[in-house]
């Protein structure tokens, strides 16, 4: 079967490498990028099976001609892989109320307004698949990661309940949370317009550590994220929603699960467990 797949941030990183993947597997790919020069090696390369798209997340009439050019192109959209991204860099308090917004349209609306769109394609067919990129920050916090983190957090919490309004239009919704990827994600990471001395020890290390991510061997290649993504799309019977994607992944987020168990039993026994104090007695 060759399926047609509409793949958003495909100028670099994770989404070039599903790109490449795709194509070589036979499968026709839309993919998107703000600037479509970025995408010519990708084009040349396969020129029957890769097609690009310009797409900017934050324009509604951009994603509106997206989709219909995809579905036009390619006959249809059997997989839409929301992976176009940014972050931001800066302390809950040092981030203003425009770059809060501009995050969000980004890692939420954009995606949303997506899903929104191709779904009467997918609805029309009788199938889709539906793959929201997200990341470990979706389950977890990192400081100084506050606005991304409040991003992904919201998109794995929409995914959910779009999981469960589909599931018997026949669409499948995957949400993968990869831990640290060899991308261009660190060195193109905004920071904040106002940064606070009162914040630099508790948010450097998160800063250091992202910004190291391009040129750090010791961590995941996109090649194995797209081979991964590429198992779950192609699998035929019932796969989890949430995929942790690396090993890091999986040991980062069995630590924030035994973490949440722990705060869950005090929190329980702080609320069900005592005496009612002398001012609420009977």
């Amino acid at each position: 079967m060759v399926r047609k797949w509409l793949v958003t941030g495909c100028s670099s990183g994770l989404g070039r490498a599903l790109a490449v993947a795709a194509a070589r597997a036979g499968d026709d790919v839309a993919i998107t990028a703000r600037d479509t020069a970025a995408l010519s090696e990708l084009v040349s390369a396969w020129p029957e099976r890769v097609f690009p798209i310009p797409l900017e997340l934050r324009d509604a009439a951009q994603c509106e001609e997206a989709v219909r050019a995809a579905a036009g192109q390619l006959g249809g959209i059997d997989v839409l892989v929301n992976n176009a991204g940014a972050g931001l860099f800066g302390a809950v308090e040092e981030v203003s109320d425009a770059e809060v917004r501009d995050q969000l349209e980004t890692l939420v609306v954009g995606p949303w307004r997506l899903i929104r769109l191709v779904l009467p394609l997918m609805r029309a067919r009788g199938r889709g698949h539906i793959v929201n990129v997200s990341s470990v920050a979706g389950r977890m916090t990192f400081p100084g990661l506050g606005a991304y983190v409040a991003g992904k957090h919201a998109l794995e919490g929409m995914s959910r309940t779009l999981a469960v309004e589909v599931a018997s239009q026949g669409i499948r919704v995957t949400v993968l949370e990869p831990g640290g990827f060899s991308t261009r994600y660190g060195t193109s990471l905004a920071e904040s317009g106002r940064r606070m001395p009162e914040y630099t020890a508790v948010t450097a290390e998160t800063l250091a550590g992202t910004r190291g991510m391009a040129d750090n061997p010791g961590i995941g290649r996109p090649e194995d994220f797209a081979a991964r993504l590429f198992d779950i799309v192609r699998a035929d019977g019932p796969t989890p929603l949430c995929v942790p994607i690396g090993d890091d992944a999986y040991a980062y987020l069995e630590a924030v699960e035994q973490a949440l168990r722990e705060e869950l039993t005090a929190a329980r026994a702080l609320t069900q467990g005592r005496s009612p104090s002398p001012a609420t007695a009977p």
